[in-house]
């Protein structure tokens, strides 16, 4: 019978990380707050509308919250239009929040749709999605935020 012995220095990388895994882990740890504070149009660069979308990011913890990256997309109507990807954000220090800035295009095919059903609807409220994941590196789970609404389009 075969018998596999696995080499030493294996069995060290294998312990080395599991336990520097264990130490990332906080039992009091707790989740940022992630909230969309602004959402506007920003001159179009070429035929593709472009927007700015603002996140309020809230660390409730002692360590700093490093952003590596941000995916979202935005629904309007059960269409997406708006999808992207940012990184390069700053640093959110440890009890503290902090404002990201994410630039965004419109999928001009999608946005046509959306403006033809709009045109055969006389509804005058727009129902709106928010998605976005937050990857903040290391071994956290990135946070992922959803939001959804309605715009009052009548005067009323």
């Amino acid at each position: 019978m075969a018998r596999y012995i696995m080499p030493r220095p294996l069995i060290y990388i294998v312990v080395f990380s599991l336990l520097s895994a264990c130490t990332t882990l906080n039992p009091d740890y707790e989740e940022p707050t992630v909230m969309m504070t602004a959402f506007r149009a920003v001159p179009a660069e070429g035929a593709m509308p472009g927007f700015e979308v603002g996140l309020r990011i809230i660390n409730p913890n002692p360590t700093p919250l490093d952003l590596q990256g941000v995916v979202y997309s935005i629904s309007l109507q059960g269409h997406e239009l708006v999808k992207g990807v940012g990184k390069d954000y700053p640093q959110i220090e440890g009890y503290s929040e902090g404002n990201i800035t994410l630039n965004a295009s419109a999928n001009l095919l999608r946005g046509i749709q959306f403006l033809a059903g709009m045109a055969k609807s006389p509804d005058k409220q727009l129902e709106y999605e928010f998605e976005a994941k937050l990857d903040v590196g290391g071994f956290l789970p990135s946070l992922r935020v959803s939001e959804t609404g309605m715009f009052n389009l009548g005067n009323e």
